[in-house]
């Protein structure tokens, strides 16, 4: 469990005031110039690698790595993008730290854009979070007013400006080139990688860094107290402290801040108030948000919240959104609204994603009435693998993992709800 002196997000809990003067009394912005002026852009990224933080969006890929794909000596204009287009259901845990903890957000955007040499940063903000926006801006002009940003940021002598970009609602926009497409004014599409890794080419054709929310807000307290504090939170090569949110059949939904590696069963007992009717009346738990595969009651047991653990049983730790579903649940009608979700979001792009996950959905609505054939099932599993790992960006593996868990550890759900027929004429599509 986490101990209070190791907790970053603290006004997520207390939600106190979000003014300047109260996130300087919480710790924010102390020592800021100092840190710059102290180190030189390869000693931060250095630093933060060895803190072994992997990236809070969903991919986990390793922050410091992806700091130093950046060019040392530029030919133009580097920039920093912050990734706040929470669109994945289940998920809402950036949106609290926009909330309670904004000016973490900015302090970990100057030290950052700092580090990868970017003199410009964008916050690319989902558009329903319209109130999380005005926070957010409010928060960038009191950092400006007292010299927090801008010229000389924080004494420091560096340079930077920080602008608050509101996206238009489409989910695919969270993938970071399809971000990147959006806040130059095109359509928001994934862009083919090679040759346009955002490193080399991002926005505006300029070398790029595209963070997560939670991964930018947590750098200045890694850079305080040190790597080796967060690398002592967790288990080995799943290090620090995780927001987590937790919703569905459980007493008390919540966002709560925990270590990594905690047994999911502990998160959902202590900080949800327990599953609703009591464990054993658990059916499954998607543990990262809608897009990785759910786990049975058999494995939640058990399994720890974090990158490796999850992934060893066959899902994924993803946004650390975690969807409880008691015995009361269909299953089947659960995993089918996803899938609707996803032929909706689909940009349209590739194939495989275009026409898989109106099959996909169209398939899932015959499971929920029982009208289908005992064969389609596994012609349903083959369709998402054809999907899968054959898209440009990895939509087209988020549409399909949610229904592959679903056959996985519900196949005789689905048997038993066919409805026996010989007339072939019944089964059209």
């Amino acid at each position: 469990m986490l101990q209070e002196n190791d907790r970053i997000f603290k006004n997520c809990i207390s939600k106190g005031s979000i003014e300047l003067k109260n996130a300087i009394q919480n710790g924010d912005w102390s020592n800021t110039g100092e840190i710059l002026k102290n180190n030189t852009q390869d000693e931060l990224i250095e630093k933060v690698k060895q803190s072994g933080l992997r990236g809070r969006g969903g991919a986990g890929f390793s922050t410091g790595t992806k700091w130093s794909f950046m060019p040392k000596t530029p030919t133009k204009g580097s920039y920093l993008v912050i990734n706040a287009d929470e669109s994945e259901p289940g998920t809402c845990k950036d949106r609290d730290i926009i909330r309670y903890e904004p000016h973490k957000i900015i302090e970990g955007s100057l030290i950052s854009a700092y580090a990868i040499r970017a003199h410009i940063g964008y916050i690319y903000i989902r558009g329903e979070y319209f109130s999380e926006a005005m926070i957010l801006q409010k928060a960038i002009d009191e950092a400006y007013a007292n010299g927090l940003l801008g010229k000389n940021a924080c004494n420091s002598g560096y340079t930077f400006d920080l602008y608050v970009h509101r996206g238009a609602g489409a989910y695919i926009c969270g993938e970071e080139s399809a971000l990147i497409n959006s806040l130059e004014g095109r359509k928001g599409i994934p862009r083919l990688k090679p040759p346009a890794f955002p490193a080399v080419c991002g926005l505006y054709g300029c070398p790029t860094v595209v963070n997560n929310i939670e991964t930018i807000a947590v750098i200045p307290t890694i850079l305080r107290r040190g790597p080796e504090w967060f690398s002592s939170i967790g288990n080995a090569n799943n290090f620090g402290t995780k927001m987590f949110s937790i919703s569905g059949h459980v007493n008390k939904p919540c966002n709560v801040e925990e270590v990594m590696s905690i047994p999911l069963k502990d998160l959902i007992e202590v900080h949800a108030g327990g599953v609703r009717g009591g464990w054993d009346n658990l059916l499954a738990i998607i543990p990262g948000g809608s897009s990785v595969p759910m786990i049975p009651k058999s494995v939640c047991d058990n399994v720890l919240m974090d990158f490796d653990s999850l992934k060893a049983v066959g899902t994924a730790l993803g946004t650390g959104a975690i969807i409880v579903m008691d015995k009361s649940t269909d299953v089947i009608e659960a995993i089918t609204r996803l899938s609707h979700f996803y032929m909706h979001e689909s940009c349209g792009q590739c194939t495989p994603c275009r026409e898989g996950t109106g099959w996909m959905y169209k398939i899932m609505q015959r499971f929920v009435s029982g009208n289908f054939k005992l064969e389609e099932i596994d012609q349903l599993l083959n369709i998402t693998k054809q999907i899968e790992g054959h898209t440009i960006c990895a939509f087209g593996d988020a549409a399909a993992w949610p229904i592959q868990g679903l056959i996985k550890n519900f196949r005789d759900v689905i048997e038993k709800r066919m409805i026996p027929c010989t007339d072939s004429k019944k089964y059209s599509y």
